[in-house]
């Protein structure tokens, strides 16, 4: 075959989206150098270059900055910017070392994976077997790249699978942007043969690579988005254009989205079941564990085990486990898809940025007031429920730890933190938390109480905010054993990239939006013809799963029934269960429309400015506006801006409105 590099095939670097010298940098690139031919003639050729392809998940990691602080649940100062709204065409995130967007990395994976399907049935060292299950694998990476610029950007323009012509103009290399149906359309086409090309189970060695649960889970996660209000008929959107003045988001509204994301949810479902691969993780309570430290007493619930009760499950246990590296992730049945080296090293980080100074830390990481206030009580009433009872206050402090009337505080916590849901005490980093530290050589660091009160080692300090803003943080990813004093160490976790938990919710959530009694046919990954309609059963069926494990009672009937009052509990079910995850709540807000109302809304918190004077200790707690940050959300910020260079690479590519 005629010797032509590989970086030509797809994307002209000199003319599309990314710089000549980036791709015919030889030094960077082994097979650059090489003919087709000779990169597909050997097995350890072939692997080389699948492993390339795979150098993307550094980008597309569900964790990367702004969007993973970028929500209304979290701050982080590094990321003022963002929260503010100062951002552009001319200033967004970029490569450190190169003016490049890193979003625009995930056509350089495209370009990979194309280049790998087309060309790894050359190689005469694999089996057919090998070579389908890795043109599955390339297959799926070049949809999650084409979903990472999706949910961002929105059309965005698809890449021929044959390649493009290098002896055509430079016109005729820039591609205008695709409606952004079709670009659903193909990477749904995309997982689907994905999914029926690779294996149900890979080995612990290979926890990294695709399954057929993950490329189905990929899917739900791609269709619910796009069945969303955000590009499911939103006439806000009415300029979003092509070079040519052609429509690229339909305006016209479409409830059969909603059930083919119903169906791609219960893909998996059917997957889990039938290979009886995937179900919430669990722990069993403990011997030791006493009975206050259980959930409220339910007769419905109580003694009954998982998933029709919490009678064989410690629900703070089980929540926190599958984050904070306590099982590992080739043992976790909530499992679908993981990041390894990547998803080990983004968790890392955020632990440098949680932890206090006290543990040698950042203490930078912050959880808003908003965020805490969207927690249940430990009975699953609403903090506004329980305060009509007397149950849920705001003053007051612990007079001892872990006591019958405050079983998960330590002493001297404010009582606004007490007889929360489990979740919250797996993942909220209170004023007054333990730090437990045991990996810590010395002594002093091991079950550190940490305040955030002004003047102490973990607050405020002068007039420089070292501290979460909110005196709040994150402990979601932090194992007890975690330290970065002298001798710690820090476990380590598995990124829940895709897990179990979010396809229950993106099932529940698509049924919710069909018309009662409405019967749609969807042809599923096998294609067979399946029927979907709304079903409170099926909806309790995914959503019970959720509350049992949670330690919190199920929705009544007419919760189930009524779609307007499940979408407002499916909303906040998402918040609190995917908290911190996967910049869920970031794109959440986004896909429902809700961030024009959500984001601009004014970031809240404790009174970082108070003192541990006892006379004046309570007024920490007081909801407080924080001045220092003026958060804004625009219209125009549903959609990112396309960054100016690219622009200006690609003549054919159109602005996104008001950019």
């Amino acid at each position: 075959m005629k010797r032509i590099l590989y970086s030509l095939l797809l994307i002209v670097g000199t003319c599309l989206f990314s710089s000549c010298a980036d791709y015919l940098d030889v030094d960077k690139y082994f097979y650059d150098q090489v003919s087709l031919d000779s990169a597909f003639s050997k097995r350890v050729y072939v692997d080389g270059w699948l492993s390339s392809a795979y150098s993307v998940m550094d980008y597309i990691g569900e964790f990367s900055e702004p969007f993973r602080w970028a929500a209304d649940d979290l701050y982080h100062p590094d990321m003022k910017e963002y929260h503010e709204g100062n951002y552009s065409a001319d200033n967004q995130f970029s490569d450190s070392n190169q003016n490049e967007s890193r979003l625009w990395k995930y056509y350089e994976g495209i370009r990979k994976a194309s280049t790998f399907v087309n060309n790894v049935d050359l190689c005469p060292e694999l089996t057919m077997d090998e070579k389908t299950d890795m043109k599955g694998q390339a297959r799926f990476l070049r949809a999650y790249c084409y979903w990472a610029l999706m949910r961002v950007y929105g059309p965005v323009p698809l890449i021929p699978l044959e390649g493009l012509d290098v002896n055509l103009s430079y016109e005729e290399l820039s591609l205008p942007r695709e409606h952004f149906d079709v670009l659903v359309d193909f990477v749904d086409k995309e997982l689907m043969e994905a999914a029926r090309s690779l294996p149900t189970k890979r080995t612990v060695n290979n926890l990294g690579r695709p399954t057929r649960g993950a490329a189905l889970g990929l899917r739900s996660r791609v269709l619910l988005f796009a069945a969303s209000p955000l590009f499911n008929g939103n006439t806000d959107l009415f300029d979003v254009k092509d070079c040519y003045g052609n429509l690229l988001i339909a305006q016209e509204y479409d409830e059969s989205k909603w059930a083919r994301a119903a169906a791609a949810a219960r893909d998996v479902i059917e997957l889990a079941k039938s290979a009886d691969l995937y179900e919430l993780y669990t722990i069993a309570p403990k011997a030791t564990t006493l009975e206050w430290e259980r959930p409220p007493y339910n007769d419905e619930y109580s003694n009954k085990t998982y998933p029709d009760g919490w009678a064989d499950v410690d629900p703070l246990l089980s929540y926190k486990s599958i984050f904070d590296g306590t099982i590992l992730g080739s043992k976790n049945r909530e499992l679908i898809y993981t990041r390894t080296r990547n998803g080990h090293t983004c968790i890392d980080n955020w632990n440098k940025q949680l932890m206090p100074k006290t543990l040698s830390g950042k203490n930078r990481l912050a959880v808003t007031l908003k965020m805490v206030n969207a927690y249940a009580m430990n009975d699953g009433r609403s903090i506004t429920e329980a305060a009509v009872t007397g149950d849920y206050v705001t003053e007051g402090f612990t007079t001892q730890a872990y006591a019958a009337t405050n079983p998960f505080l330590p002493v001297n916590v404010s009582l606004m933190y007490n007889n929360r849901e489990p979740r919250f005490y797996a993942s909220i980093g209170y004023c007054g938390s333990i730090w437990e530290a045991s990996s810590s050589s010395e002594t002093l660091y091991r079950n550190s109480q940490v305040f955030y009160y002004r003047g102490l080692n973990d607050g405020k300090q002068g007039f420089k905010e070292d501290c979460p803003i909110t005196g709040i943080t994150v402990k979601k990813y932090y194992n007890a054993e975690d330290s970065r004093t002298t001798g710690g160490y820090q476990v380590d976790k598995t990124e829940m990239t895709i897990r179990y938990g979010e396809i229950l919710l993106n099932y529940a959530e698509a049924l919710n939006e069909l018309t009662e009694g409405q019967v749609y046919h969807v042809t599923n990954y096998m294609g067979e013809d399946v029927t979907i309609q709304r079903d409170a059963g099926e909806m309790r069926y995914a959503i019970k799963r959720i509350r049992m494990r949670a330690g919190v009672p199920d929705y009544s009937n007419e919760t189930y029934n009524n779609q307007s009052d499940f979408r407002v509990k499916l909303k906040r079910e998402r918040q609190v269960e995917l908290f911190a995850e996967n910049s869920m709540r970031y794109f959440d807000l986004l896909r429902w429309k809700d961030a024009l109302q959500e984001e601009n809304q004014l970031l809240q918190g404790c009174d970082i400015n108070i003192s541990d004077d006892q006379t004046r200790v309570a007024d920490f707690y007081k909801p407080t506006i924080i001045t220092t940050v003026h958060k804004m959300f625009e219209q125009r910020m549903y959609l990112w801006p396309f960054p100016t260079y690219e622009l200006k690479r690609n003549v054919n590519m159109t602005q996104n409105p008001g950019w």
